[in-house]
């Protein structure tokens, strides 16, 4: 597979999402489409160190494929992060970014849509997982159950509750399933996301379970779909932090 080069994207909006997270809508102007699999990300090179791959931060993409070139980031400015910090602080409206991507494999492919998909996220790694989810319903991809079960500590942190709740009305056999470990809210579970799908795979159905989030969640989640009795084989990751 060839690597993608290093190339300009020029920030063309900013919105505060949460009182910690931000989308940042970045335009690449010598693309006219800006191609990617939904669950892939992109890797900035930004000027916080002498060294290029202290340089680089990688983020998935959470907008979807639809023809432009222009796609969605969304980042959560984390305590003592250079990358964040910089990019809270220094990148406004018409900001230059040196971008590389898409890269990477973690996607959906053909045989995912022949089982029920569980996509299990923390924090902004709910990014992926909203690509893959629009993109499903754009292209009218035929799909049997898919649950998107996104853990965070309260309603404040919740990410694209409204568009996922609507998407959830929308789209037929689409399950959104807010989890809350650190606040009782009437639209949200109460605890983590390993309670949600153990109860939801209790009957062992054929399913296939992606992982986007803080490494805790992700050895745990692991472990336990492996002793539910799935393969490791069915189990996908991309690690955050």
């Amino acid at each position: 597979m060839a690597v993608e080069p290093w190339r300009i994207g020029k920030v063309i909006k900013i919105e505060q999402q949460t009182y910690n997270t931000r989308r940042f809508f970045i335009q690449v102007p010598e693309l006219t489409s800006f191609d990617f699999k939904p669950g892939q990300f992109v890797t900035l090179d930004l000027p916080i160190h002498e060294k290029p791959n202290k340089r680089w931060r990688s983020y998935s993409i959470s907008s979807w494929p639809d023809g432009t070139n222009v796609f969605e980031l969304c980042i959560v400015l984390l305590e003592g992060g250079a990358g964040t910090t910089y990019l809270f602080n220094e990148v406004k409206e018409g900001s230059e970014i040196t971008l590389r991507g898409p890269v990477g494999v973690f996607s959906l492919h053909e045989e995912n849509f022949q089982k029920d998909i569980f996509l299990i996220a923390t924090g902004t790694g709910i990014a992926p997982f909203r690509s893959m989810v629009n993109h499903i319903k754009l292209k009218n991809i035929a799909h049997k159950n898919v649950h998107l079960i996104f853990g965070c500590r309260t309603q404040r942190d919740l990410l694209y509750y409204d568009e996922l709740r609507q998407l959830e009305k929308d789209l037929p056999g689409f399950h959104y399933h807010p989890v809350l470990s650190r606040e009782e809210w009437e639209g949200a579970g109460k605890g983590y996301v390993h309670a949600v799908y153990k109860e939801l795979c209790k009957d062992q159905q054929d399913a296939c379970f992606f992982l986007c989030g803080w490494k805790a969640m992700i050895d745990e989640a692991k472990q336990s779909i492996q002793a539910l009795g799935y393969d490791r084989k069915a189990i996908h990751q991309e690690l955050y932090g």
